[in-house]
């Protein structure tokens, strides 16, 4: 009896035109950052404007082999404007890593030294740098996390300090995203 009820929801959604929404990634970044398609929203976005995001990115899940989801929050910015008529290049996106994060831009060899498994963020970092994304790594999280420049992701810049990095680009109109 559930089966067929279930069964019969789905025939009547279908019928109503109500069909279920997945989420979906690209066009910039392919593999990562999927998002909901939002039909007709009631707060139209400016697909004239350029649009600067500074990612403050400071936590990093404890599990070594897992994706950074503050990471991946750089690539659903991108896809989710790109599917909504924005170009890229009126997408200016920066990386600020920082504190628990600062493991997340080494490299695979350094990185598979230090937790046993390659490094699962490497491949969206460079998805990211690709799109003309930059990461910018603390300089000071360099040191104290042992995190040296011939470590890093190739393209990975390394800064005086994640503070000195968000106050340059926020006084060049970079909007901080913190989540």
């Amino acid at each position: 009896m559930h089966k067929n009820y279930v069964t019969l929801l789905i025939g009547l959604f279908v019928f109503a035109g109500i069909t279920a929404q997945e989420k979906k990634t690209g066009p910039i970044i392919k593999d990562y950052g999927p998002v909901w398609d939002i039909t007709d929203p009631d707060f139209k976005t400016d697909v004239t404007k350029t649009y600067r995001a500074v990612f403050d990115i400071m936590s990093s899940p404890e599990d070594p082999s897992q994706v950074n989801a503050s990471l991946e929050t750089a690539a659903r910015f991108l896809n989710m404007h790109a599917q909504n008529g924005i170009p890229l290049k009126q997408l200016k996106v920066a990386l600020i890593v920082h504190n628990k994060a600062s493991k997340d831009v080494a490299n695979s060899t350094a990185y598979q030294k230090k937790y046993g498994v390659k490094n699962p963020n490497e491949e969206l970092l460079r998805q990211l740098m690709d799109s003309g994304a930059e990461v910018i790594f603390c300089g000071q999280s360099s040191v104290s996390r042992g995190f040296p420049k011939e470590d890093l992701v190739t393209g990975v810049q390394i800064s005086l300090s994640a503070m000195t990095a968000l106050i340059q680009l926020q006084d060049d109109n970079y909007r901080l995203i913190k989540f």
